[in-house]
């Protein structure tokens, strides 16, 4: 997050910026109410979300309870406290919900206060303990999990001094590699993006740089191209999410793309939004308004760039955001799940959607 909205000056490349363009389709509606944050917490300048199985938990910035999480059940209702407030940093606290892989439990939460300590809650809340530190001190700025076996299923953590880090269950880091710049958003790329499947996609704000890193730490700049050829770059990179392969197969109507609007609300956009986007990347800007979503789609090994298209807005500034699928939700309850299950969970959810929206 930055507050300030400067238009960058690159020589030799263009910079894309918000357009309206006709292209755009994806649309967000409110997920989780300004009003029910604020009612909770006493603000609701929003900046991290996650999924952690039974429930949705989030963070805010600055102000009042900075530094206390909050959780919504699957439709977005019964916002609450989360656990104890992180005890150290203040700013902008990022959090992910673990995989149930490499040791780590599923449905736990890491989250950091924006500071170089990350605590882990158990699922159900708590007090939070220290799992771990950066290795120069520098701050936290996104935790995520490896879904797959690239990078073994472990914690990875970007920060302000651009080095990206491996945590295994017990709190070890290594350090992968040092992009040189404050990184934040990442995600795994797909076996869409041929030579890059599976690497480490990352994004500086500073630059509009967008990066592939392989586990060995290889890192690799893509070459971005706007619609007309011409290389270019992100104005204020801040999310990478890549669309999954799988996203809306179950049918649950709990699947979606779902991120935190500053400083208003979480939104959310349905899994059939992004019917014709799967295995490319989302990248959103961090605008102040408005904020613009890009298509990453890679135009094969041959010719190596990456074409990057509008799809759509979010109503305020974009911040964390994470794709939520019929794996993710079997990986974060670590269940199993059966078709009779899947439509059971989005009954209750679609359940849960109808008695909060009657309910304003």
């Amino acid at each position: 997050m930055t507050r300030r909205f400067p238009r960058l000056h690159l020589a030799g490349l263009g910079l894309l910026l918000a357009s309206g363009g006709a292209g755009a389709a994806v649309t967000f509606s409110t997920f989780i109410p300004s009003s029910a944050i604020n009612a909770a917490l006493g603000q609701n300048n929003t900046i991290g979300i996650t999924y952690a199985g039974d429930k949705f938990v989030g963070s805010v910035y600055v102000g009042t309870n900075n530094l206390q999480l909050y959780q919504s059940d699957l439709g977005g209702g019964s916002v609450q406290k989360f656990g104890a407030p992180l005890p150290t940093g203040g700013g902008e606290p990022v959090l992910a919900s673990g995989l149930g892989q490499a040791g780590f439990a599923a449905g736990a939460i890491y989250a950091s206060g924006a500071d170089s300590r990350i605590y882990r809650y158990a699922s159900g809340g708590g007090a939070p303990v220290l799992f771990g530190s950066t290795d120069d001190g520098s701050a936290v700025r996104q935790i995520f999990f490896d879904p797959g076996s690239n990078f073994g299923g472990r914690m990875l953590v970007t920060t302000t001094t651009g080095h990206i880090l491996s945590y295994d269950a017990g709190g070890t880091r290594t350090l992968i590699a040092s992009v040189g710049e404050d990184t934040e958003g990442m995600d795994i790329a797909s076996s869409h993006y041929g030579k890059y499947a599976g690497q480490l996609l990352v994004a500086s704000e500073g630059s509009g740089l967008i990066r592939a890193i392989k586990a060995d730490g290889t890192v690799t700049v893509l070459q971005l191209r706007d619609t007309s050829g011409n290389a270019t770059r992100i104005s204020l990179a801040e999310t990478v999410s890549t669309v999954p392969l799988d996203l809306g197969l179950s049918g649950n109507p709990l699947e979606g793309f779902y991120v935190a609007n500053y400083a208003t609300d979480v939104q959310k956009a349905g899994a059939g939004q992004f019917a014709g986007l799967l295995g490319d990347t989302i990248v959103t800007s961090e605008f102040g308004a408005n904020s613009p979503l890009w298509d990453l789609h890679y135009n094969g090994d041959l010719l190596d760039t990456f074409t990057v298209t509008q799809v759509g807005t979010l109503p305020g500034q974009s911040e964390d955001g994470i794709f939520v699928t019929a794996q993710r939700i079997k990986d974060v309850n670590n269940t199993v799940p059966e078709p009779t299950a899947l439509v059971a969970a989005g009954l209750l959810a679609l359940g849960w959607a109808s008695r909060r929206r009657r309910g304003r």
